[in-house]
């Protein structure tokens, strides 16, 4: 028996959702061609990266709570030109690095959901390489590293992303629409909702509203919730931390005016967003992109200057939601649409009409059918995995 093929996912845990995005990959080829393929994923950063550079994941926390001057970094190092300039400039710094990357991790191909990484590692492996691909994990305001006219191919999450990698450079046939690749049991039917709120002991006599932060419990999630709740009314709150153990403890030492339930860091969200009538969240990409797998409606607070400025545009002219910054004004929208509960229905509808929950397993399938191109034994791999133009 031969060893398994291998696909190297490059990533960094330094926000985008990078990490959830290369899971899912990982995880899809694995769900369509079970032990053909072998899997490993690479925190570039942490990993390879020269100081200060592989300081970034642990600093990324600290980084958000500086959002502006984020915000100015991206928009200064954003443009097809100036993402040259940058990548020749750091060249000389990141060459070793990149160039042991590859060397200790032979593969039969690469995928790169972080931006970063595309340029060095396509210098470092040379002409002579194994496939190449990229998967753009910001949605619509996406920076122009992403696009990198030597990769093989480059999959992309809405037709704004795809306009923009036109714009950049590439050529029609390297771009892909699939959509952003979320893990497979955010992909699933809605199923039993009534057994959904039994198994999370949520209230069936009242609608829910989950309230989101991302993984990190980020943005002004406290003051929203408090906001939600004031004054009662007739629904519940679902608030999620994250990893944020201070915010956690806050909010647990809060009195409600409704009932509210606190979670830490959870597994279950798939559940969640089946099981809520409403979504309250900052306009993270991954996010988004599950509540519109559950077709649920969401009410955006927030955003991330920079690679999330468009995200709040794109979800309201889906129909799949409402931009409402400011705690209050949040509070004020959500209110307003559970009493309308047609606009929830509508909303509903638009978010899973404007779904991709297939993402994941195209990116494997075209990868399966890449290698196999490459690699004769692999033949009857090919009929079955023959990527659309």
């Amino acid at each position: 028996m031969t060893d398994p093929l291998r696909i190297v996912l490059l990533f960094s845990d330094t926000g985008g959702g990078h990490r959830s995005a290369a899971e899912a990959i990982a995880e899809a080829v694995e769900l369509e061609f079970p032990a053909r393929f072998e899997t490993r994923l690479v925190d570039v950063f942490k990993a390879y990266a020269p100081t200060p550079l592989n300081q970034s994941p642990a600093l990324y926390p600290e980084m958000m709570r500086r959002p502006q001057i984020m915000g100015l970094a991206y928009r200064l190092s954003n443009g097809h030109q100036r993402g040259r300039v940058l990548t020749a400039v750091t060249w000389p710094y990141v060459r070793r690095a990149a160039q042991r990357l590859v060397s200790e991790m032979p593969a039969d191909a690469f995928v790169s959901v972080h931006p970063l990484f595309i340029a060095p590692v396509l210098k470092a492996l040379g002409p002579m390489r194994p496939p190449f691909v990229t998967v753009v994990t910001d949605i619509v305001s996406t920076h122009a590293l992403w696009y990198h006219h030597q990769a093989d191919v480059c999959f992309v999450p809405t037709a704004a992303a795809l306009d923009r990698a036109l714009a950049c450079g590439l050529l029609p046939e390297q771009v892909r629409l699939v959509g952003l690749p979320v893990a497979d049991r955010f992909c699933r039917p809605a199923g039993d909702q009534d057994a959904l709120l039994r198994e999370l002991d949520w209230p069936k006599d009242r609608p829910t509203v989950l309230v989101v932060g991302g993984g990190e419990g980020m943005g002004p999630l406290y003051e929203t919730a408090r906001a939600l709740a004031r004054g009662g009314g007739s629904f519940a709150l679902a608030v999620v931390a994250g990893r944020n153990e201070t915010l956690r403890r806050r909010l647990e030492a809060a009195h409600w005016d409704v009932p509210t339930t606190i979670y830490g860091f959870e597994r279950r969200m798939p559940e969640m967003m089946r099981a809520a009538t409403l979504l309250v969240s900052k306009a993270g990409p991954g996010t988004i992109t599950e509540a519109m797998n559950a077709g649920l409606p969401m009410v955006l607070y927030s955003y991330l200057p920079g690679q999330e400025e468009g995200n709040a545009a794109y979800v309201v002219e889906t129909g799949a939601g409402l931009w409402a910054p400011g705690p209050e004004a949040t509070a004020a929208a959500v209110r307003r649409w559970l009493a309308r509960p047609a606009d929830i229905d509508r909303a509903s509808r638009a978010a899973r009409a404007a779904a991709r929950p297939q993402a994941a397993r195209e990116i494997a399938r075209w990868l399966a059918s890449r290698i196999e191109a490459r690699t004769p034994a692999l033949a009857p791999l090919a009929a079955a995995t023959s990527p659309s133009a």
